[in-house]
């Protein structure tokens, strides 16, 4: 499998298929920090970043920001005072794609 962080997001469209039991095992390997949770009946990936201060957190949301909007695919995140959460999803299919592992694993390397 290449690295998913190397990899860009595809075009997603209402009735896409979500990931598989099988594929979300897989790309997980590469994203291990990374907990799926169900909000809503909606499963999303998570991770919560950790900083120094607000500031720290703030520069990194805002590189969050950009990474997002430069692949067209935004993520729900909440920064406060030294900790940035970021929750993927794919919302025109309410839940998981494979575009949301891959923007995971491309978060990772903003984090590092």
């Amino acid at each position: 499998m290449k690295n998913i962080s190397k990899q860009h997001c595809e075009p997603c469209r209402s009735g896409a298929a979500k990931v598989t039991a099988e594929e979300i095992n897989l790309y997980r390997q590469e994203i291990p920090d990374w907990e799926i949770v169900t909000i809503d009946g909606i499963e999303r990936l998570q991770r919560v970043f950790k900083f120094r201060n607000f500031v720290d957190a703030l520069e990194f949301a805002n590189r969050v920001g950009t990474l997002a909007e430069q692949e067209g695919h935004h993520p729900a995140l909440l920064t406060e005072w030294g900790r940035v959460s970021v929750q993927w999803w794919t919302h025109k299919i309410g839940g998981l794609h494979r575009n949301d592992f891959i923007m995971a694993a491309r978060t990772d390397t903003l984090g590092e």
